[in-house]
């Protein structure tokens, strides 16, 4: 049953650990096998050879999992997400040495039934690896944001610089060297230019065959992210990169800020966007906003999609749309997080229109 953790699955997780001597280690909500494991003597795997399963039970875990994956051949990884009760989250990745294997283990285990009336679904991973950094001030340069991307991230391969129709902005399209860091980048991206520029910036997927003029750049999708990764923080101890040319153009602070998680205290004395936007709508003479928002589905990134619409009496515009936010520690504080990434985004869309018309 979802939600109650089964100790003897969890025990019998932990026994073949020590008697496979196993090793596997735990970050930012996932477990990881390999990348590479102990042994392997082949190059690093391409394009193609990384696979997407779900419906795993979610008291399954790789005691279980690797060794059906490796009938099909040798794994260069296993990554199997986990949530806070110790549970996985009923998906994972696979990635095998070559774009060959990977479709045979598609071919194999597609339907593979894991337990009684449960079969996984097997499927190529898309492993997306552009990132769109929207929110950027027009005067940005691109060897600026370039030099400051590389030093807050970790895997970049190269920076492109976009204007953004109908926003007064621009927007970054940064391509990394894997999904992974990609994932990574995308879960801290938010908070290094808060703290360092004070500048609100929004992170989304980048996908080339959406890259119509209209639905390129605009920050469709604001995420609130959390501290829980050290691996693409600058090597630096204690502040980020300060880049002045930077600071110049976005208006930030000019003395470097140290990179920090967010705690309730160190915001006591701010505003939260819902209480940011509750005042401005007030003070207009438009009375409260009001709510509706929905989960709509989990990203394989760890994301959840929330969409949304926000009604406010006095705006005659459509305030609808979709945020992508990681689950909190409870139902409770996770429908809290998706209502402040809401207002974030409503006034994104309401008062810049605004401001700029």
């Amino acid at each position: 049953m979802q939600g109650i953790l089964n100790l003897d699955r969890v025990k019998a997780f932990h026994e073949w650990l020590e008697r496979t001597n196993t090793k596997i280690t735990q970050v930012n909500g996932q477990r990881k096998y390999g990348g590479p494991p102990d042994k392997w003597d082949g190059p690093v795997p391409g394009a193609r050879c990384e696979i997407y399963i779900t419906h795993i039970p979610r008291d399954t875990y790789e005691d279980v999992l690797i060794p059906l994956f490796t009938t099909v051949g040798p794994l260069w990884q296993f990554r199997l997400m986990m949530n806070f009760s110790g549970q996985n989250r009923g998906f994972a990745y696979a990635k095998y040495g070559s774009p060959a294997i990977a479709a045979s283990a598609i071919q194999l285990l597609h339907g593979h039934m894991i337990e009684p009336g449960v079969s996984l679904c097997v499927r190529h991973s898309t492993e997306k690896r552009q990132l769109c950094i929207g929110g950027l001030p027009v005067s940005t340069k691109q060897a600026d944001i370039s030099q400051v991307m590389h030093t807050m991230c970790e895997g970049i391969e190269r920076v492109s610089l976009k204007s953004e129709p109908g926003i007064a902005g621009m927007s970054a399209v940064v391509t990394f060297s894997s999904h992974y860091t990609a994932s990574m980048a995308k879960k801290v991206v938010i908070e290094a230019f808060k703290n360092q520029y004070a500048l609100r910036v929004s992170v989304s997927w980048f996908s080339s065959f959406k890259a119509s003029p209209n639905r390129l750049l605009p920050p469709q999708n604001l995420v609130n992210v959390s501290c829980r990764s050290s691996v693409l923080l600058p090597r630096q101890t204690g502040t980020l990169f300060h880049s002045p040319s930077f600071c110049k153009a976005v208006g930030g602070p000019i003395t470097p800020q140290p990179y920090e998680c967010s705690t309730p205290s160190s915001h006591a004395s701010l505003p939260s966007p819902m209480m940011l936007l509750n005042n401005l709508c007030q003070t207009a003479g438009f009375g409260p906003p009001h709510y509706k928002i929905s989960c709509s589905r989990a990203g394989p990134d760890g994301y959840l999609h929330f969409s949304y619409q926000v009604f406010i009496l006095g705006i005659n515009m459509s305030l609808e749309g979709v945020i992508m936010i990681l689950p909190g520690a409870n139902i409770s504080s996770t429908m809290e997080e998706a209502r402040e990434a809401v207002a974030q985004q409503v006034l994104r869309k309401v008062f810049h229109r605004q401001v700029s018309h």
